[in-house]
């Protein structure tokens, strides 16, 4: 299957990249050459031609005047709806993304798969409008269709070949992964040498504060003297 191979290459790519690219980097995106972007515009400019005649040729039609009952018309007319939808805002958006990334695989995809869907909802318009409708309508909606499906098949090779360009960046990843792993491992172990010895703490001393403190006295304080009365004189003996 081809979204499996499609999935599986992407993934390892991605994985492979990875590892060989340093780490915080992002791996470089490898360059468009002139022939991819070349082929790739020349692609997008048919389908856009298809898809503008596919727009003409569906908006002259005449479902109401076909020669069927209304459930058939009602029916048709939906998937007409559904197809012009597609063309104005779907294919648009997606090959724009496309001129933006011209070799991306996943987009490239959503592409085909979007052409795939296209042609199976047109192919049923066509036969109804060649069972129901006019020669001419017929004819005009019948060479759309073959122009689409010539557009489905060109994205399906262009697809094939970048899938088979990828899986070759994805061998010659993988060598150089193995030749990197090689030289690591015959590469020598760095010897790193741990020493046990610990630096001597820094004593670090107190700022003063800025002022003296006064000195302690070296005697114990006296207690304070109590006062003491003074003696009193004797009483003076009266002469006989």
């Amino acid at each position: 299957m081809k979204i499996s191979f499609l999935s599986a290459s992407v993934l390892l790519a991605g994985m492979a990249t990875a590892q060989i690219s340093p780490a915080g980097s992002p791996p470089p995106a490898p360059p468009v050459s002139y022939s991819s972007v070349s082929e790739l515009n020349q692609l997008l400019a048919q389908l856009q031609q298809t898809a503008q005649s596919v727009q003409l040729d569906l908006a002259s039609l005449r479902i109401e005047k076909w020669k069927t009952d209304s459930t058939t018309k009602h029916s048709t007319a939906n998937d007409v709806d559904s197809i012009q939808r597609n063309l104005r805002d779907a294919l648009p958006e997606i090959t724009g993304r496309l001129r933006t990334s011209p070799e991306n695989l996943p987009t490239t995809f959503e592409l085909y798969r979007n052409l795939d869907a296209l042609c199976d909802v047109f192919t049923s318009v066509v036969e109804s409008a060649g069972a129901f409708g006019s020669r001419d309508e017929y004819q005009a909606l019948q060479n759309d269709l073959s122009a689409m499906q010539k557009a489905r098949r060109s994205f399906a090779d262009r697809m094939e070949k970048l899938a088979a360009a990828k899986e070759g960046e994805i061998a010659n990843l993988r060598t150089q992964l193995q030749k990197a792993q090689t030289v690591q491992e015959a590469a020598p172990p760095k010897k790193v040498v741990v020493e046990d010895t610990e630096e001597p703490k820094k004593t670090v001393k107190k700022k003063s504060s800025g002022k003296k403190s006064k000195p302690a006295s070296s005697t114990p304080a006296q207690p304070a003297s109590q006062p003491q009365n003074p003696p009193q004189n004797p009483p003076a003996n009266p002469q006989p």
